[in-house]
């Protein structure tokens, strides 16, 4: 009996999550059961879909953590999935919070735009674009005169002298006067733009009568801006405050739909496509979990879904479901059903476009130059002027995408002068003599910014290290445009036209531009250092601590932070001077 084998036999009849592992011991699932032997074993009996088989292929290990409860299975669940992002798991890949519209809970609180909705007060939303939020709060304050400081003030600001603001910074402000106001925005927020609307007119009317004709112009402006605003949100339902959730799978997909309902209107919708990997419906249920209990979406009044099991959801989130057998609301799951069907179709197209510019490229790039599909790449660039303050730079690309959490900046240490050739070969091997001495994951293929010099110092770089990586130079022409290949002794002019040299033409573009970043940074770090040793008083230490405090303060505490290091008042003057 096999060792994996022996460990399915032991596993406990107990709600927890389970962990697969490959063989170099990296995390690629993550899952839940309410029990874990009936689960896990599952895996590795009867038929499964593509993926499902592609996965049970990559196992070599397994762990599992019990839990009191599937509450605790689902939350863990979600935990581990947020932070070793394993390949084959379903989940946001953009971890997308929804903007919201806030009131404050403070005394005179503030009308704000946000995407946190974890600090008290009242929030509006979710709205599906953040220009519209936006547009909104920016309208809203214009009308009513509420604070706008973060925290109240010792004087007033400009909004006071604009007539935007009561300025409780300075004057009595009756909290009935300021409270009608926050109703009023409410109703307008949760659907009702009528008052708002006859409100403005009014004061229109009232100011042309008394001959102020620019101002009555500054209220029609905002009469139509309302109205403009309240017009987008175009489908009426009387259903209030309610999520509607549907999906479809084709069989290879899962297409999910999302409808946000907010004061009898349907605000906004948004969709995801995941790749199957076992039951639709249970992808489907994971998705809504994960949507409230992750991504801290509030719960509506109510959640609209097609008939489901609902069995593996926390039981607050069960509480505000609906499955509607018939009338309004079963029409209108059905109406997202269909959305969801014609959606997946649509996020379809736009994936194969976008994976034949990624994994696409990347399988051209295999067949060009005869070497298996560089999944992983790594690309150097060097970068300084006239051989001053000469740094590094290495970009990191996966599966066809940038990986920018594996991006790495190198200040050249051993090489003076304008050198990218030996510049080069320190960076390579800084680089890889550490993930060769940690055992961590090396790239399919090393390309370098530069042609057969840059390639050959690469080369040299591993050699000593005893790697073997295929190493890529992209040569350029007069116009320091991605022209040619340099590979293995030899030249190769691809296609221009083909995907595979639009990857790697990108791929240029952003390690220079990464490089150059890195560059004027460490130059203007340099120089800002020097006009510091100008300064009297001033030594290495000091200078230390001050270059430390640049990076965190702003114009507005700049000065304030200075005297935290016990400075002069000359001396802060003259730092203020040259940054």
């Amino acid at each position: 009996m096999t060792r994996l084998q022996e460990k399915l036999n032991s596993l406990p009849k107990k709600p927890g999550c389970y962990l697969m592992y490959n063989q170099a011991r990296e995390i690629i699932y993550v899952g839940k059961a309410k029990n874990l032997f009936n689960r896990v074993k599952s895996y590795f009996t009867g038929v499964h879909d593509a993926k499902t088989t592609k996965l049970v292929e990559n196992i070599a290990d397994f762990e599992y953590i019990i839990t009191s409860s599937e509450k605790e299975a689902f939350i863990l669940e979600m935990n581990l999935i947020k932070k070793h992002n394993p390949k084959y798991n379903i989940m946001f890949t953009d971890d997308k919070k929804y903007p919201y519209i806030a009131i404050g809970s403070d005394q005179y609180p503030r009308l704000y735009y946000t995407r946190d909705i974890k600090k008290k007060g009242k929030y509006f939303g979710p709205y599906p674009h953040a220009a519209a939020a936006k547009e909104i709060v920016e309208l809203l304050n214009r009308i009513y005169p509420l604070r706008k400081c973060r925290i109240i003030p010792k004087k007033e600001c400009l909004y006071y002298h604009l007539g935007q603001c009561l300025a409780p910074c300075i004057n009595e402000v009756s909290e009935e006067e300021y409270q009608m106001m926050l109703d009023e925005i409410a109703v307008f927020l949760n659907g009702n733009s009528k008052a708002l609307e006859q409100k403005l007119d009014s004061k229109m009317r009232l100011a042309a009568d008394n001959l102020q004709f620019e101002k009555a112009l500054e209220y029609r402006q905002m009469l139509e801006s309302l109205k403009t605003v309240a017009e987008k949100q175009v489908m009426e339902m009387r259903i209030k405050d309610t999520d509607v959730f549907s999906y479809h799978c084709d069989g290879q997909y899962v297409g999910i739909q999302v409808f946000h309902i907010r004061g009898e209107k349907t605000i906004g919708s948004d969709d995801y496509l995941f790749e199957l990997m076992g039951e639709p419906e249970e992808i489907f249920i994971n998705f809504i979990g994960q949507f409230y209990i992750t991504h801290n979406n509030p719960l509506p009044r109510e959640i609209l879904l097609p008939p489901v099991d609902l069995s593996g959801l926390d039981e607050e989130i069960r509480n505000r479901i609906v499955i509607p057998k018939r009338g309004q609301k079963k029409k209108y799951v059905d109406l997202v059903t269909e959305n969801a069907r014609e959606k997946l179709a649509q996020l379809l197209k736009i994936r194969k476009k976008k994976l034949e510019k990624t994994l696409g490229a990347v399988n051209e790039l295999s067949e060009l130059l005869g070497i298996k599909p560089p999944l992983y790449i790594e690309a150097f660039d060097v970068s300084n002027i006239q051989g001053s303050y000469s740094v590094g730079a290495m970009v990191a690309y996966l599966d066809g995408a940038p990986s920018r959490k594996n991006y790495r900046k190198y200040r050249i240490k051993t090489v003076s002068g304008a050198d990218d050739v030996h510049s080069m070969y320190e960076i390579v091997t800084r680089r890889y003599r550490r993930l060769r001495d940690e055992g961590a994951r090396l790239p399919d293929l090393v390309i370098v910014d530069g042609g057969r010099p840059q390639v050959d110092s690469a080369e040299r770089a591993l050699t000593a290290l005893e790697l073997e990586i295929p190493v890529l130079g992209l040569g350029k022409d007069d116009r320091h445009r991605t022209s040619y290949l340099v590979f293995r002794g030899g030249e190769i002019h691809p296609d221009k036209k083909s995907n595979a040299f639009f990857f790697l033409e990108n791929l240029q573009d952003e390690v220079h531009r990464f490089a150059i970043t890195f560059y004027r940074q460490t130059h203007s770090r340099a120089v800002l250092a020097s006009k510091l040793d100008a300064i009297k008083g001033i030594g290495k230490v000091r200078k230390k601590q001050i270059l430390a405090l640049l990076k965190e303060a702003d114009r507005e505490n700049l000065e304030s932070r200075l005297k935290e290091l016990h400075l002069t008042d000359e001396q802060i003057q003259e730092i203020k001077k040259v940054v």
